[in-house]
């Protein structure tokens, strides 16, 4: 049985809250009874996408088990490199990682667009997840994360931010039975949706969450509410299953 913990959006910046909070989740993870078999955090590490950030998050992200991330619309690939991934020498092209874990794959796409909000997967992102996919022998369990989600999830707001256009990945996702599941961030809520008729699962922000248009009005995200963890669960039977929890 594969275990996997999922938050995203810890908006790292210069104020303590943003650090406690994602803290908090780390210890949590860090503190339970089974330890998961990794961490994946799906973007917008940091909120300005200063260096400084980024090297708080490496010092947050410290942990005896494997850390995955990948970058979301607020983080800045040149800055990410240098002061997350230690790399001095900075660059900013697509940052894309492959990790083989517990047995399976985890393909992290980079889906932020630099200077603006949108998700897209440019041509070397998307060779690149070719490449990888078609490397993978059949009947290993993959997942595809990226931070912007591939659907629309009912948020005036949001939406218009998703990846887009989404049917490259949907056509890749369908060719290769291999992936059981797409998980993404950016959405600062818990959702589950579909996606090229894989389960598509959003893990819910540890900064703050979103309020959605039915719960009514006031600011675009709440920060009343505790951050928040998904946990994947791909069982010996084939079965993707996701628990969410706050973590107080």
């Amino acid at each position: 049985m594969l275990v996997i913990a999922h938050l995203s959006d810890t908006h790292l910046d210069s104020h303590p809250r943003s650090a406690e909070r994602t803290a908090r989740v780390m210890d949590h993870l860090h503190g339970l009874p089974r330890q998961v078999d990794a961490i994946l955090i799906t973007g917008d590490i940091a909120d300005h996408g200063e260096v400084a950030e980024y090297e708080t998050a490496a010092k947050l992200f410290d942990s005896p088990l494997p850390v995955m991330v990948c970058p979301g619309n607020h983080d800045v690939r040149d800055a990410y490199r240098k002061g997350l991934l230690g790399d001095d020498r900075g660059g900013t092209g697509p940052i894309n990682a492959r990790h083989d874990v517990a047995g399976a794959v985890f393909l992290l796409a980079d889906s932020s667009v630099p200077g603006a909000d949108d998700g897209h997967l440019d041509d070397e992102t998307m060779a690149w997840l070719a490449d990888e996919l078609g490397s993978v022998p059949a009947g290993t369990p993959t997942f595809i994360a990226l931070h912007h989600p591939p659907v629309v999830l009912h948020h005036p707001v949001i939406d218009p931010m998703r990846l887009l256009p989404a049917d490259p990945l949907a056509e890749l996702v369908a060719a290769h039975p291999q992936v059981v599941a797409v998980l993404t961030g950016h959405f600062h809520t818990a959702a589950a949706s579909t996606f090229a008729g894989r389960p598509l699962r959003i893990a819910p922000g540890v900064v703050s969450t979103l309020r959605m248009p039915w719960e009514g009005e006031g600011p675009l995200t709440t920060q009343t509410q505790p951050p928040g963890v998904a946990f994947h669960v791909y069982d010996d039977a084939g079965l993707f299953t996701t628990h969410y929890r706050v973590v107080v």
